[in-house]
């Protein structure tokens, strides 16, 4: 065999189940897992990328079978072979429920091992044309830099873009095996709790930040815009890294509280100060005499260096040489 794939199988335990597995294993496919349910299907999904789902009648009815290979494409995206049983009239249901994309072929269940072999190859060669074709999103995930993902409506994160692993340093499969509110900065929870719900609920994210943890302890502030599909039962978010935005945003706040401050003690300069004509004390709001020195720290924030003039050095070192 040329070609050799990773796959998950779609099919009740027992003994038909093993077969397919040695007979896959055997050809030098990689079977990920055996999963009794479509449920049981997308969880393994949501942590592996098989190139290939192949699935039994036996797990459903066709149209959850189809229904089931539809959710493969968007949440992977992972195409489906079909095993079927039945005439053409199943066949023919199967094809009318088809999602485009989803299905790569139909096999009959009563297939002999080898031409299950032989579908299942000629569906692997099929792949690369199969992911130029459905997978521009894929591509989209792949080089963007945003942190672009889908949110399970019960608060883990179905998929995500490389960029996550890039900003935060977590891997996607740490950032798949917790809820994602237990990287949100406690200080945020609540409120990011209460976001969710309405996005949940039908609303839409616009502009919302709040800081995630990174895997070396800091946090990185995010603006997030989301939406739900309430179908599906995710949500379709966008987040970008904020954080240098934010410590400019800071910094340029600091800065405008140091004029302000600078802006009112020259402010409060530019007033009429009360002075001694005689010993050039200055009289504050408290009635009180200070040298002018106090009384422009006390107003200013201003310290002074003492020295000595041209003029009066001239004076006092006249003064002090002997005639």
């Amino acid at each position: 065999m040329s070609h050799a794939a990773s796959l998950i199988l779609v099919h009740p335990p027992g003994h038909r189940a093993d077969t397919l597995v040695r007979l896959l294993e055997g050809a030098g496919h990689h079977v990920l897992g055996v999963c009794a349910s479509a449920e049981d299907a997308l969880a393994r999904c949501a942590l592996i990328q098989p190139d290939l789902a192949l699935i039994s009648p036996a797990v459903a009815d066709p149209a959850t079978v189809q229904d089931l290979a539809a959710q493969l494409l968007r949440r992977g995206p992972v195409p489906s072979l079909l095993l079927t049983t039945g005439g053409a009239d199943t066949r023919r249901l199967l094809r009318e429920a088809a999602v485009p994309g989803a299905t790569l072929a139909l096999i009959s269940a009563q297939a002999s091992d080898d031409e299950l072999l032989a579908s299942v190859e000629l569906a692997v060669q099929q792949l690369p044309s199969w992911r130029r074709a459905n997978e521009p999103d894929a591509r989209f995930f792949a080089v963007t830099l945003d942190l672009l993902c889908f949110l399970d409506f019960s608060g883990y994160f179905r998929r995500l873009s490389p960029s996550w692993e890039r900003v935060l340093g977590w891997t996607i499969a740490e950032l798949k095996a917790k809820p994602f509110f237990e990287f949100v900065h406690p200080d945020d929870r609540d409120r990011t709790l209460a976001q969710n719900k309405a996005v949940r609920g039908g609303g839409q994210a616009r502009g919302f930040e709040n800081r995630y943890l990174c895997k070396d302890g800091s946090y990185r502030w995010l603006r997030w815009n989301a939406a739900p599909d309430t179908d599906q039962g995710v949500i379709y978010a966008v987040a970008r890294d904020i954080t240098d935005a934010k410590q400019v945003e800071a910094e340029r706040e600091q800065l405008i509280v140091e004029l302000q401050s600078a802006l009112a003690e020259v402010r409060s300069l530019r007033e009429i100060i009360p002075i001694c004509s005689y010993c050039r004390k200055v009289r504050d709001d408290d009635d009180f005499w200070q040298h002018v020195e106090s009384y422009i720290e006390t107003h200013t924030g201003a310290q002074f260096s003492h020295g000595v003039c041209p003029s009066c050095y001239e004076r006092v070192t006249a003064t002090d040489t002997p005639s």
